[in-house]
Parts: structure tokens; sequence; C-alpha cells
């Protein structure tokens, strides 16, 4: 088997942290539907961890649009969230903390 080059190690590399930074944000968003103590805040530098990694990457187009239609969605979850205020009891109807 041929050895990679380095521009494709490197190109995995940027796939691999694009992966692991989406992940991260849809972790946090699971974490905030389950009404975690500081998922609010876990979510919001999830978010901004990923928009700086597309920031850096020129070549993120992909990425960058992910985050554009995953943005509006996480931060009406904090909102949310927030304005529910500290309670974490689950109730019988719909899904509130």
């Amino acid at each position: 088997m041929p050895d990679a080059t380095p521009e494709s190690k490197y190109a995995m590399s940027d796939r691999r942290k694009s992966v692991r930074l989406k992940d991260e944000v849809y972790r946090q968003m699971f974490r905030l539907e389950e009404c975690r103590p500081g998922a609010e805040m876990g979510l919001a530098l999830a978010l901004i961890r990923a928009w700086l990694a597309a920031d850096s990457d020129p070549e993120s187009g992909e990425q960058r649009d992910w985050l554009k239609k995953v943005s509006p969605i996480c931060l009406q979850m904090i909102e949310t969230a927030l304005k529910a205020g500290p309670a974490t009891v689950r109730t019988g109807k719909g899904h509130s903390c």
C-alpha cells in the first residue's frame, strides 16, 4: 500500500477534526435536551470551537454550511433553556426542564 502524501494526511486530519467538532456539538445538544447541568454553556462553547475551526480553514465550506444550519437551532435551544430557569424537573407534557 503506498504511503499517503503529506497533503492527504493533512486533509484527513482536517476531516477528522471537523467530524470531532460536529460530534461535540451534537453531544452537547443531546445533553441540553436531557436537562444536564451546564449543558447550555457546553453547547455554546462547542459552537464557538466549531466556528473558530471553520474560520481558520479557508476550505471549510461544508462545515460552514452545516454551522449556518445548526447554529440558529442551538441558540434557540440555549435561550429556551435559560428562560426555563434552573428547574430541572421533567413534565409529562412536551419536554420541559
